[in-house]
């Protein structure tokens, strides 16, 4: 059967800097490596944890930062990849809210929530759940009407021209508070204003000094109007931010729950209850969540029957794409083509999207496997 080229390991790597090491971007090293990483690119899949902003590529962030020169973030590709390279993960937020202020029109808006539907379907994503944050883009001016109709227009054109379905996640910037909160709760819940590919409520940011308790009046509107909860919790702190997320938030998956390994409790809980992780292993190494990908706990929370699913959070940032954290996957579980194709079957299980629509990418997973694997 005809089969896809090798993919790009991801438009930033390596940073320089050290960012990202030999062991975040798998190299194919021999004929079943370059073979699997081959499988990989033909796989249908969905991705449940990337981000809007955070999915800017390189050329959509110089033709960013060249349409507003006022910014601080350069225009040269070269210089880009030595401003992408993070010290921890103060750091690195620091650097994405630069590019969120690069986004300051509704045509940049529309421009890049287009451009990162085009990688996605170029990575045979055939549906995703894409984290917005509208709060950042009308603080700054963007009429919310006009952003709306921005995603939507994209969506809908996304998905007539490429195939892929987009839905979206509103998420509160954890670090502005709970004004922040009270305008991300109204954009999702106003009939006037909601879109209709919204699905979900979110929270991220930095976890340290954002308890998660304080956001439960807002998560609580957010879900009476229909959206699921999806909050980051245990990127970045222990395990009893996780639970926070559970107890407070009503959380029906998390985002990282890195710090759950650390929790046989909190394992058994997620397990049972089959609540989903979404495990970005590149993003915990650029950000220092987590200090080296051996260490990644991914096996641990697998071990313990932990729904789990694998994302590139935000790939260009972490010079990955989600191609590449399907064979960062493969490494650190041991996986073959089968056990891949397992982990694509997760996320569709996962996601928010409708039966149907399930079986159908579960039935093409199946299918294209199959055609792989016959004699």
């Amino acid at each position: 059967m005809s089969r896809s080229p090798r993919p790009d390991p991801g438009p930033w790597a390596p940073f320089r800097g050290g960012t990202l090491t030999d062991q975040s971007t798998v190299p194919a090293t021999g004929t079943a490596d370059r073979d699997l990483r081959t499988f990989i690119a033909g796989l249908p899949k969905a991705e449940l944890h990337v981000h809007h902003v955070g999915s800017a590529s390189p050329r959509i962030v110089s033709e960013l930062a060249a349409r507003h020169p006022d910014s601080k973030v350069p225009t040269d590709h070269e210089a880009l990849a030595d401003y992408f390279t993070f010290t921890d993960f103060a750091h690195f937020i620091d650097v994405y809210l630069s590019v969120v202020d690069l986004v300051r029109t509704p045509e940049d808006v529309r421009l890049l929530t287009y451009e990162v539907a085009r990688e996605l379907a170029r990575q045979q994503v055939r549906y995703a759940e894409l984290t917005i944050t509208p709060f950042s883009s009308t603080r700054r001016g963007i009429d919310e009407i006009a952003f709306m109709d921005a995603i939507e227009d994209a969506r809908k054109a996304a998905e007539a021209e490429f195939g892929t379905v987009l839905r979206w996640c509103f998420d509160i910037p954890g670090e502005a508070g709970l004004e922040a909160a009270e305008e991300t709760v109204r954009l999702a819940t106003d009939d006037r204003l909601r879109p209709e590919g919204l699905v979900s409520f979110g929270l991220g940011g930095p976890e340290i000094g954002v308890p998660r308790p304080q956001f439960k009046p807002y998560f609580d509107r957010a879900i009476a109007a229909g959206l699921r909860s999806v909050p980051h919790a245990g990127e970045t702190t222990g395990p009893e931010t996780v639970w926070d997320a559970l107890e407070h938030l009503g959380a029906e998956r998390i985002g990282h729950g890195t710090s759950s390994a650390r929790d046989p409790k909190l394992l058994a809980h997620l397990a049972e209850r089959r609540i989903p992780l979404e495990v970005c292993p590149t993003s915990n190494i650029a950000t220092r969540a987590v200090a080296v990908l051996d260490e990644h706990p991914i096996k641990e929370f697998v071990g313990a029957g932990v729904l789990v699913t694998v994302n590139s959070d935000d790939p260009p940032m972490f010079g990955t794409d989600l191609n590449n954290e399907y064979a960062v996957a493969a490494r650190l579980l041991g996986l073959d083509e089968r056990g891949l194709a397992g982990l694509a079957r997760n996320a569709v299980e996962a996601s928010f999207l409708d039966p149907a629509g399930k079986a159908r990418i579960a039935a093409e997973i199946d299918t294209y496997t199959a055609a792989w694997l016959a004699p």
